[in-house]
């Protein structure tokens, strides 16, 4: 029986928040507008499991903005760190130690380099060990904390401060990203999902839903990241938006391994309408027009959007290549 979700409308989004204002990162973080969404939905009884990352400035001791409990980590054992948790309580609420009231909700906060890299081996054992955690990752498509270098979720096309455009490499990247979605699906976890703070209902709906399993369970929050990506830290949002309407991040989820679109564009916009208002891509359009990089990124996209349409049943315009 499918959820009756209580997030209906923006009307429904949580008043409350439990990570208050202002702080040490960047203005417009989308990894910032990700967390406070999830918090939103999960509540104040939450332990935070973070890996080392961008998410690591937000906690300054004695500046702690969350109304939550905080754990730091290495960079590789952040799920680790989250079963050590996990198994403290469950083994002290079995005992009788501490009341069920205060069981917290354990929940790993990564970027996409410890989630598709440093961090991916030990992932893999608490999802085969079948931990009851959630695992967040804000994927801003690079090392943002260090400089912008890349990571095997960086996009092909995109400039970082390690595959900068030169005569060798125009293009900058060109290694494909890892698809973090499907390697998650591949270990059998009963719920995983692709978010962004754009569609904030589907946001929100996808949490409320993932919260009813028990088990590990997967978020991947598009992350805009106004420092690497370069645009103005106003139009997070935007660009975010702008990433689902072109079909560069199709918003969906996995239900015990079945997987089907939430957010589904009618007609999909042309890519360059999203590259072109970031800094990081602006190598493909001056001071020439690489037309070959520009149509390689929107056919995989049509390629992608082709065949979700073939398992899944549904009607999609795509762009004329």
């Amino acid at each position: 029986m499918e959820l009756q979700s209580k997030y209906k409308t923006l009307r429904d989004v949580p008043q409350i928040d439990y990570l208050a204002p202002g702080g040490s990162l960047c203005a417009g973080c989308g990894g910032l507008l990700a967390v406070r969404l999830f918090h939103k939905v999960l509540g104040k009884n939450v332990v935070w499991v973070n890996a080392a990352g961008c998410m690591t400035i937000m906690v300054n001791y004695p500046l702690v903005p969350l109304k939550s409990n905080w754990l730091y980590t290495a960079f590789a054992s952040a799920p680790a760190g989250a079963q050590g948790i996990r198994d403290a309580f469950d083994i002290l609420i079995r005992k009788g130690k501490i009341p069920e009231s205060e069981d917290l909700k354990v929940v790993v906060l990564t970027g996409d380099g410890a989630a598709y890299d440093i961090g991916l081996q030990s992932t893999s054992g608490a999802i085969y060990r079948n931990l009851d955690f959630y695992y967040l990752c804000y994927d801003n498509q690079a090392y943002g904390n260090t400089g912008f270098q890349v990571s095997s979720a960086t996009p092909v096309g995109s400039a970082t401060a390690t595959t900068p455009p030169v005569p060798s490499e125009p293009a900058g990247n060109i290694q494909k990203r890892k698809d973090l979605f499907e390697i998650w699906r591949a270990h059998n976890p009963p719920y995983i999902a692709t978010l962004s703070s754009s569609y904030t209902v589907d946001f929100l709906r996808k949490v409320e839903k993932g919260s009813t399993f028990k088990g590990p369970k997967l978020y991947i929050s598009l992350a805009g990241c106004p420092t690497g990506w370069g645009y103005d830290p106003r139009e997070t949002i935007r660009e975010e938006k702008l990433a689902v309407e072109t079909g560069i991040w199709p918003l969906k989820e996995a239900v015990e391994g079945k997987v089907k679109h939430t957010v589904v564009p009618r007609a999909l916009k042309p890519v360059e309408e999203y590259l072109a208002t970031q800094s990081r891509y602006q190598h493909l359009f001056n001071p020439v027009r690489r037309k070959e990089v520009i149509r390689s990124i929107q056919e995989q996209v049509n390629l992608y959007w082709e065949e979700a349409s073939k398992r899944e049943d549904f009607e999609i315009k795509l762009v004329n290549t």
